[in-house]
This record gives C-alpha cells, sequence and structure tokens, in this order.
C-alpha cells in the first residue's frame, strides 16, 4: 500500500502511521534460556497488562486481548515490566503481538526471550509467526530481524473515528 487510507464521507482519521508486515524466515530460535522467569499470563493479570500496553503503547490491546492466544510475561517483583503474546490468526500463521517491554528495564533482553517463548509454541503447532511494526520502529525492527523475522509487505493502519 503505498498510501494512507483516505477516510470516507463521515469518518476521521484520528491516528496512524506506515506499517512494515514481517514473518518469521529462520531456522533456529536459539537459547530456551531468559534472563529472568517467564510466568504464561491469564485473566487474573489482565489490569497488569492494560497497565504496561497503555505505558509502552505497542498496538490495540483490550481487557480481553489476552484470550485470542497464549501470553506470556516477566514479573519484578510483583510489576509485570515486558510481555509478549498471540493476537491474529489466519491460516498457516500467528501473529506475535503485545511485545512490549517498561522503559526501566529495556535492554536486558526480555522482549527476546518472552518472542521465542511465544514462538516455539506457535512453530511446534506446525504455524509460522508473523508481525507488524510501525516502520519507525527501528529498535523492534532491528529485534525482529535477529529473531529471523523478514520484511514482507508495506502498508499502513489507521485509526477512524465518526464525525
Amino acid at each position: 500500500m503505498e498510501a494512507p487510507c483516505q477516510p470516507r464521507a463521515g469518518w476521521k482519521a484520528v491516528d496512524g502511521a506506515p506499517l512494515v508486515l514481517m514473518a518469521w524466515q529462520g531456522s533456529d530460535l536459539g537459547p530456551e534460556d531468559s534472563p529472568a522467569p517467564i510466568v504464561k499470563l491469564g485473566v487474573e493479570d489482565s489490569a497488569d497488562m492494560l497497565e504496561l500496553t497503555a505505558l509502552t503503547k505497542p498496538g490495540p490491546f483490550g481487557p480481553r486481548t489476552h484470550e485470542l492466544g497464549s501470553f506470556f510475561g516477566i514479573r519484578i517483583g510483583s510489576r509485570l515490566v515486558a510481555m509478549a503474546g498471540e493476537r491474529l490468526k489466519v491460516e498457516g500463521y500467528i501473529e506475535v503481538s503485545a511485545v512490549c517491554t517498561h522503559p526501566d528495564h529495556l535492554g536486558k533482553g526480555y522482549a527476546a526471550a518472552l518472542m521465542r517463548t511465544v514462538m516455539r509454541g506457535i512453530l511446534e503447532r506446525g504455524e509460522t509467526p508473523f508481525l507488524h511494526s510501525r516502520a519507525d520502529n527501528a529498535r523492534a525492527i532491528a529485534l525482529y530481524e535477529r529473531l529471523g523475522f523478514r520484511h514482507r509487505e508495506a502498508g499502513h493502519f489507521v485509526v477512524l473515528e465518526r464525525e
């Protein structure tokens, strides 16, 4: 897609950005070790997940998003400081979603460890991991490339609101 969405009459664009869609084309996920214990997240973690995604803005995440697939996190003390999970599912592919780390905990390898955990589950089910990122998120894209993701498509996302 070369240009962002042009809203139809009665709608206005309130947010949006260029995106890159990436699919995993790696052959090895690397080590299973993690710099901190990884826990499976569930309904009891919903408030913490919403708090972390509100701070880090990894993309759309609502109170029931965790029901769309498996989500994993890292807690330091009682605080959820990083997470990743699954969301969109299309034939043969499952999206790695909500990859986020609290700003005070960046650079510790949490996102990579969580993504490997999510991706192992996807690959064990015979599916291919994919994801999308804002095109200007160079730090995230570099991580995704290190983990074996390659660019597939470019596009835009847009958030519309009724006028």
